[in-house]
């Protein structure tokens, strides 16, 4: 059945458009206390990134549970992965957290998670969006929700982190920097890392509400290869504007992004004898050759963590992600954490005495081009034939010695076409070629 509002991660878009208005989150956070308490579920945790728009949407949603019969607690700003283990260490019924993740501050989203902290199955997202489209009714006043907030959220989220490491690491004598990109985890990456012993320098971390993700974080490293130069740092951490990406950079200032850090957490996973790979189709070919050669299983999984997760479930693995640094450690944790990823990164650096640059060293990633192709209507590239046939020529150029990747977002109104190869130039020219060859199927 097809979704009306909920994308491959929540429902996301322009603060003031619809569906991100008050007005739909209100509605929302109405017909998600109708299904919660349709199951006999009658408490969830609200959480929130730092983007202004999210006191409002935050009074919304708040209103619309009320209205249901729902009782919330308030997180303040917290990490997407931090509203999923505290949904399931607090026996709440669900979590939801009001974040557009990476995105400037002019986009919000809402997402879900259940009490286990995983995101909602679809048939639920389903039961949610019949209620949306539905009359709203209120409970009578005696049955009203209430809400309050939670003090110590991100005390609790804090020691979870640590924990996710034994305490027989001790990071003294370690410099890291560590970029927040304004984001949730402005208030408590650096008390994570400071504790662990390791010596923190902090950047991105003075939220105002219109700087979160803006030219800083996961998805621009720029100022954070230049503080680890600048201070010889050992690494650099950059976490997105909701915590649940993971970028760092070496101590030569180079950027080791999701599949090196995936391959250097899936080498260690390998030594200690717990370890099946799987990553998403958007991975990069060296790091489906570099697990080859360690004897590591690749399994290629559709874009986006819920389907990782799916997939990882099935096949007993440990171990998944993505090349934007969502990476999922799920004998730590539920979803993707840039924290806790970070960490098991430098549980490696301290066991094997490499340093990161050493670490990632054992695959090597193939040129790759990603171009963006923005639209106005849905369009399901492998369903349109001059598309397709533009898709076959590039691969038949291509040999066994590339890959053409083309998909619809599921939070934004683009097509991603993605070329992959042993030579960066012919790559870059056959990316291009392809992404105009999709305007004009599509009228673009």
């Amino acid at each position: 059945m097809t979704r009306k509002y909920f994308g491959t991660d929540g429902i996301r878009g322009k603060v003031g458009e619809p569906p991100i208005t008050a007005d739909f989150l209100l509605k929302l956070g109405w017909a998600a206390g109708q299904v919660f308490a349709n199951e006999g579920h009658d408490f969830v945790l609200v959480g929130k990134d730092t983007r202004i728009s999210g006191y409002m949407f935050e009074s919304a949603l708040e209103a619309g549970l009320t209205a249901a019969g729902i009782d919330t607690r308030l997180l303040g700003p917290m990490p997407t992965p931090g509203v999923a283990y505290l949904t399931r260490t607090l026996r709440a019924h669900a979590g939801i957290v009001i974040s557009a993740s990476h995105n400037p501050y002019y986009d919000n989203g809402i997402k879900f998670f259940s009490v286990q902290g995983t995101k909602l199955p679809d048939d639920i997202e389903q039961k949610i969006e019949y209620y949306i489209d539905s009359p709203m009714t209120t409970v009578e006043s005696s049955k009203l929700g209430k809400a309050k907030r939670l003090e110590d959220a991100a005390g609790r989220y804090i020691e979870f982190c640590k924990a996710s490491i034994p305490t027989r690491f001790d990071f003294s004598g370690m410099k890291i920097v560590v970029d927040c990109a304004h984001g949730a985890t402005y208030h408590i990456a650096p008390h994570v890392f400071s504790e662990v012993g390791a010596e923190v320098i902090v950047i991105g971390a003075e939220p105002n509400g219109l700087n979160i993700n803006d030219e800083c974080g996961a998805t621009k490293p720029d100022k954070l290869v230049a503080a680890v130069l600048a201070h010889q740092a050992n690494i650099g951490i950059a976490l997105d504007g909701d915590g649940d990406r993971l970028v760092m950079v070496d101590h030569k200032g180079e950027i080791v992004d999701g599949d090196e850090l995936i391959y250097i957490i899936a080498k260690s996973r390998l030594e200690a004898g717990q370890m099946s790979g799987l990553v998403t189709l958007m991975t990069n070919l060296g790091m489906e050759h570099g697990l080859k050669r360690l004897g590591i299983n690749l399994l290629r999984a559709n874009v986006g963590d819920r389907y990782v997760l799916e997939m990882m479930t099935e096949h007993n693995s440990l171990l998944g992600g993505e090349n934007s640094g969502h990476i999922i450690c799920l004998d730590k944790t539920t979803t993707g954490d840039g924290i806790i990823a970070a960490l098991q990164v430098m549980a490696e650096m301290h066991d094997s005495g490499k340093n990161l640059h050493e670490l990632k060293s054992g695959m090597q990633k193939y040129p790759q081009v990603l171009v963006n192709v923005k639209t106005t209507k849905k369009v399901n590239p492998d369903t349109n034939g001059a598309i397709q046939n533009a898709v076959r020529a590039v691969e038949e150029k291509l040999g066994n010695k590339g890959r053409v990747l083309l998909r619809a977002s599921g939070t934004e109104p683009l097509i991603r076409v993605m070329v992959e190869g042993e030579h960066a130039d012919l790559v870059k020219n056959y990316a291009q070629q392809l992404a105009e060859d999709v305007k004009k199927a599509i009228g673009a």
